[in-house]
């Protein structure tokens, strides 16, 4: 019972937006580590598919919770737990039963350091979340290749073999070299490109909406040729954001700016 005069009592808990974002990160990671499942029983069109899916929905969450104005640290850490096992544990999964475990001993420690330099990588991300010099993040740019893109990087040769065939079949060895600088270009400080270091005139927009558009419906009818071009494309950007990272250093140093930091998450 209210006494007279008394303050009404405050509601406790946590609003129900708050909860939206999480459950999108949460079912990231429940599709992520499905698509580990599916390579077990060698389906492997379908382990891609959940990558896939698990990569899309991490890209949405952050936003998610900006637009909805719930961002939470407990949201940050959930996230970083998910695309440890989503992009570290369940692609090293994949790609070892795929072909790393016909490279005795090697092949297990190759899966082994995707999943540990995932989880560095992230821990690293937690532990400067409040730094304040971070200069490849103020210039638009991220530091080595975010979790998502390293674990398509590291499929990229499942793309190639279900889009063309025995073909592109690749040995154990070159698999397991390519694994190990996936890895490490995980954990580098080489910058990257960010969605922040992509800047589009008024003009462009139009055109912008018509690519993704283009590249959704490709992604759809031909999936595995889309992914192999994307893959590749994104791994022949990574010298010219390494280039272009030094050129906008050499700008700001000439006209002595400050490294501050843009708003919004750098990609893990």
């Amino acid at each position: 019972m209210i006494q007279p005069g008394a303050a009404p009592r405050q509601l406790r808990g946590i609003p129900f937006r708050a909860l939206v974002p999480n459950a999108v990160t949460v079912l990231a990671l429940c599709v992520g580590l499905t698509g580990a499942r599916f390579a077990f029983a060698e389906r492997w069109d379908l382990a891609i598919i959940c990558i896939t899916i698990a990569a899309i929905l991490d890209a949405l969450d952050g936003r998610i919770a900006r637009l909805l104005k719930a961002q939470t640290r407990f949201g940050a850490e959930l996230d970083s737990l998910s695309d440890v096992i989503a992009f570290g544990v369940a692609p090293a999964l994949i790609i070892y039963l795929w072909s790393l475990q016909y490279l005795p001993r090697l092949g297990w420690i190759v899966a082994l350091a995707h999943a540990v330099c995932a989880a560095l990588r992230l821990a690293r991300f937690n532990a400067a979340i409040d730094a304040q010099d971070k200069p490849h993040k103020s210039a638009g740019f991220l530091t080595g290749v975010p979790a998502p893109a390293g674990a398509g990087l590291l499929l990229l040769p499942v793309y190639l073999w279900l889009w063309l065939g025995e073909g592109a079949a690749f040995g154990p060895a070159p698999i397991a070299l390519w694994a190990a600088m996936v890895a490490l270009l995980m954990i580098s400080n080489v910058a990257t490109f960010g969605w922040g270091s992509i800047r589009l005139r008024t003009s462009q927009r139009l055109v912008a909406l018509l690519i993704v558009g283009l590249v959704g419906a490709a992604l759809l009818s031909e999936p595995w040729a889309t992914l192999s071009i994307a893959a590749m494309l994104y791994a022949l950007s990574i010298p010219l954001s390494i280039l272009s990272f030094a050129k906008v250093r050499r700008l700001r140093s000439m006209r002595g700016e400050p490294e501050r930091p843009r708003d919004g998450d750098e990609s893990r």
